[in-house]
């Protein structure tokens, strides 16, 4: 996967830390749409600086999307799956709609304490890494 980002400093001879926009399913168009209000933030990150980039300029990084998409499916899905399962789980063994549907609110509850610590757990660990590959 490759994103624009800004070189923000030099953190070493061989890495530099980036800001790289976040994107989000609005585009933050907000001549157009006026919704929320909020400007699009920026994800500062550690990067392989291999073109000898410097603070300030606009650089080309790539990341690892087979380890992005992972990432994504976990975060989003497993909460999915897990409320899914609760549900149906509990209607083959109950006729209480009431448990069938306590049971899968708990198993999305459990699906996203899971995705928060394979956050905090990739973050120690160093999370994504980035390359910057070329100049903009």
């Amino acid at each position: 996967m490759t994103q624009i980002a800004t070189v923000e400093r030099i953190l070493d001879a061989e890495h530099a830390e980036i800001s790289v926009p976040r994107k989000s399913a609005c585009g933050h168009d907000c001549e157009e749409c006026a919704g929320c209000g909020i400007s699009g933030s920026a994800v500062y990150v550690r990067a392989v600086n291999t073109c000898d980039a410097r603070p300030g300029q606009k650089v080309v990084v790539e990341s690892d999307t087979n380890k992005m998409l992972r990432i994504v499916a976990f975060v989003y899905l497993i909460p999915v799956v897990l409320f899914l399962l609760g549900y149906f789980i509990t209607a083959v063994l109950t006729p209480s709609v009431a448990i069938q549907y306590t049971m899968a609110v708990l198993g999305a509850v459990l699906g996203l304490v899971f995705a928060v610590m394979y956050d905090r757990r990739l973050r120690a660990k160093g999370g994504l890494s980035f390359t910057i590959v070329r100049i903009f």
